[in-house]
């Protein structure tokens, strides 16, 4: 280990909350920054679908998505929504993110993404050993529901990327399903249930306890909004509501809300937030044996300590609009094609804010505007699975340790 650094961590998410305590654990002084504590649900980090996705190299804009954006938009069951007055805004983001859905640009994410995907399942077991959060990890496959083998077979492309890099899938007909899953609605007749996975039963609590372990071991926790940074060579500095505190390093953690500060150091960060959505039947009469992707609705459906709680779906719409009713009315329609005799007692419904890129790859490596500051932001749809492994990367870095994989993808200055 380096001399003992004094250092900063914005954002008390599970990128933040997993950077800090692994910084702590290499025996650094580190104090956590947010305006709000961990676990809480107003943390993005509260309301994914609690998948460790270790397959989920496979970026939103594939081929064909552009021709299909009309009907996901417009459609009845479209997983695509849009607050339309925040076009305007919008449209120097989606314009080249939609030009990533080409086959050259999907394997290029793929390829980086497997680097700090494929061992998600080990990376968080070894974060959570020895905390109270070890409860909240279980292990199996991750199943992808499709109405028939055709609609499986549209995406040929990524799961043959997923081969690529090594994973596997056990194919399943309608009786292999029903073996299963015996309540599983007629609508589904084919999956491909991908192995070596994981969820976290209840990924506030989970966050939590990895947060407390920090706070037990001598972590600080600054509940306080973060107004500016910089970083010189001598010295790295936050300001938070109005003072200035003095570090060695800082890291920026704070998901969708760190594009205006990175801003702030002269870069250029093509990120906007992806609104997504959960709805959670509470004490419901039928739970999936294991996480489910529904191919037609793309969303996930997860049984939790909670209930069983459906996530995901994509709504633009900036950081400030109020939530919309439609994904979530899109959530019940869907459960009931699922699990047609389900029932429930009352349900939680929940918005949060996706940190997305243009290229679909987070932000991870030290400032090349800013000495001493270190982005671990961006990750969309992938910011739990990666949590783990993002932060240790940033430990890795801050403490003169060279990771095993080429960062270069994911540069501080790719955007500038």
């Amino acid at each position: 280990m380096t001399t003992p650094l004094k250092v900063a961590v914005i954002g008390a998410g599970i990128v933040g909350t997993s950077t800090a305590l692994w910084l702590k654990r290499d025996g650094h002084d580190v104090t956590v920054f947010d305006r709000i504590e961990p676990g809480n649900p107003n943390q993005t980090s509260y309301g994914n679908a609690g998948l460790l996705a270790r397959s989920s190299i496979i970026p939103v804009p594939t081929p064909g998505l552009i021709k299909a954006v009309p009907k996901m938009l417009f459609g009845t069951d479209g997983p695509l929504f849009m607050k339309w007055p925040y076009l305007p805004k919008l449209l120097p983001w989606l314009i080249p993110f939609l030009k990533g859905a080409n086959e050259q640009a999907v394997r290029r994410t793929a390829d980086a993404l497997s680097n700090i995907l494929g061992d998600a399942v080990d990376q968080h077991a070894a974060l959570a050993k020895g905390t109270d959060a070890e409860q909240y990890i279980t292990t199996g496959s991750y199943t992808f529901l499709y109405k028939d083998r055709t609609a499986f077979e549209k995406e040929a492309l990524s799961f043959s990327i997923r081969a690529e890099h090594g994973f596997t899938w056990d194919e399943m007909d309608r009786d292999a399903l029903l073996q299963v899953d015996p309540n599983l609605g007629p609508s589904y007749t084919f999956g491909a249930a991908v192995r070596d996975h994981g969820w976290i039963t209840n990924p506030g609590a989970y966050t939590s306890a990895l947060f407390d372990a920090f706070l037990a071991m001598g972590g600080t926790f600054n509940k306080a909004e973060v107004d500016d940074i910089n970083g010189t060579d001598n010295a790295a500095q936050v300001t938070a509501n109005g003072e200035i505190h003095t570090f060695d390093r800082i890291v920026l953690a704070s998901g969708a809300w760190s594009k205006k500060l990175a801003e702030l150091l002269g870069h250029k960060i093509a990120l906007e937030t992806e609104r997504g959505y959960h709805v959670i039947l509470k004490d419901s009469s039928i739970r999936p044996p294991c996480p489910y992707m529904i191919g037609d609705a793309k969303f996930a459906l997860t049984p939790m300590q909670m209930g069983v709680r459906a996530a995901g779906l994509v709504e633009f719409g900036g950081l400030h609009a109020a939530p919309s009713t439609k994904p979530l009315d899109l959530f019940r329609r869907s459960l009931r094609r699922i699990y047609p005799e389900i029932e429930w007692q009352e349900e939680d419904t929940w918005m949060g804010h996706r940190p997305s890129t243009t290229d679909s790859l987070p932000m991870i490596g030290e400032s090349t505007k800013a000495k001493g500051i270190f982005f671990a932001f961006g990750a969309q749809h992938i910011g739990l699975t990666s949590g783990p492994k993002t932060g240790r990367l940033i430990a890795d870095l801050i403490d003169g340790r060279r990771p095993n994989i080429d960062l270069s993808p994911f540069a501080s200055n790719r955007f500038d």
